[in-house]
């Protein structure tokens, strides 16, 4: 099981990674991961969130 310590190191090693990386290869990485798992999310969270876009019926 996984500690949030552990999940800090393991994400501080990740920055670290992407700073070490030359900008151009950064860009490359966000248009190819980033911006996918974002809009990936975005849609998710518009999917759950559907039902409460239309007002409630009121009689």
């Amino acid at each position: 099981m996984w500690d949030v310590r552990e999940l800090a190191d393991w994400w501080d090693a990740v920055e670290l990674w992407v700073t070490q990386l030359a900008f151009g290869f950064q860009v490359v990485l966000v248009i190819l991961v980033v911006i996918p798992v974002c809009a990936l999310i975005a849609a998710g969270l518009d999917r759950l969130t559907s039902r409460f876009d239309s007002p409630a019926d009121r009689r």
